[in-house]
């Protein structure tokens, strides 16, 4: 296989450079941040200012992220870092997600190799990366998948999808899972709740779909903004006819979070009408979360 180093940044007009991780794109001046907080322009160089910081550094059941249908049944070890690319109102991970990093802050340096050895350590047949979007740290990502895969690990990407095509091309040289959130099918609401744009989500749902890499998608599903049927039915034709019906769809239950605190959990009822709904349109693997 091929291997190429894509463009991480590339440089604009004076002071300023483009952040090419993900499609957010940001232009950033000479000693700003970029939108997610982790990245910064320190004198016309993208510099990850989230490099060997994890806040999160755990054990997980695989079945966590969730993948049911690879590497069943083992553990994964698990890391993310503080910040992201988009600002769900119901992030239940927004303690980090949504916090910049702060460089005035002393914080431990853990090294890629470092990282490896942790999960090698904890007998850990895979790295994940997960709990904010990964896609914003991505060198460092990288840096540990590519130490983890000589060492016969797996490396699993948990992420809301919205790499750039060049990053996404990149991801199939390494990364042997990704679980892909499909947040909302409405592009409206998507954009206005995510930050993000639905059609870019969707371009790499069907990229990852036409790889080797293994796809699982994840729908939250939440009361009076993505819990219609015909949201659900709409996102379960998408799944079936653009991605194939052997890719695993997860729906689960939301629970109140961050700025979302005025909507209740979702009904038991309403996950397993969504996992009926899915299995009535031909999908092989439909799963339940959130609920006994």
């Amino acid at each position: 296989m091929e291997f190429f180093q894509p463009e991480y940044f590339r440089r604009t007009e004076k002071d300023a450079i483009k952040c090419m991780l993900c499609e957010k794109a940001c232009v950033i001046k000479n000693g700003l941040k970029g939108y997610c907080g982790a990245n910064c322009n320190r004198d016309g160089e993208l510099v990850n200012l989230v490099y060997g910081h994890p806040v999160a550094l755990n054990i997980d059941p695989i079945e966590k992220k969730p993948l049911y249908r690879f590497l069943k049944g083992t553990e994964t070890y698990s890391l993310g870092t503080l910040g992201c690319n988009f600002k769900c109102s119901w992030c239940q991970n927004y303690h980090i997600s949504q916090k910049h990093f702060d460089e005035k802050i002393p914080s431990d340096i853990v090294l890629p190799d470092e990282v490896v050895s942790g999960a090698i350590q904890a007998d850990c047949m895979s790295v994940s990366y997960t709990y904010n979007e990964p896609a914003i740290f991505y060198p460092y990502a990288k840096d540990i998948g590519m130490i983890a895969k000589e060492n016969g690990l797996k490396n699993i990407f948990v992420t809301n999808g919205y790499q750039t095509e060049d990053i996404v091309c990149d991801m199939k040289n390494w990364v042997d899972a990704v679980n892909i959130d499909l947040k909302s099918f409405n592009r409206d609401k998507h954009l206005k709740f995510t930050g993000g744009e639905l059609d870019i989500v969707l371009r790499n749902l069907k990229a990852f779909a036409d790889s080797p890499v293994h796809l699982e998608v994840t729908t939250l599903v939440i009361p009076d903004f993505n819990d219609s049927e015909e949201e659900l039915s709409s996102i379960a034709d998408f799944i079936l006819n653009e991605l194939g019906t052997d890719v695993p769809w997860h729906v689960s239950a939301f629970h109140p979070d961050y700025k979302m605190t005025d909507r209740s959990a979702t009904p038991s009822d309403k996950i397993f009408r969504a996992v009926e709904t899915g299995i009535s349109k031909g999908l092989k693997y439909v799963y339940p979360g959130n609920v006994r």
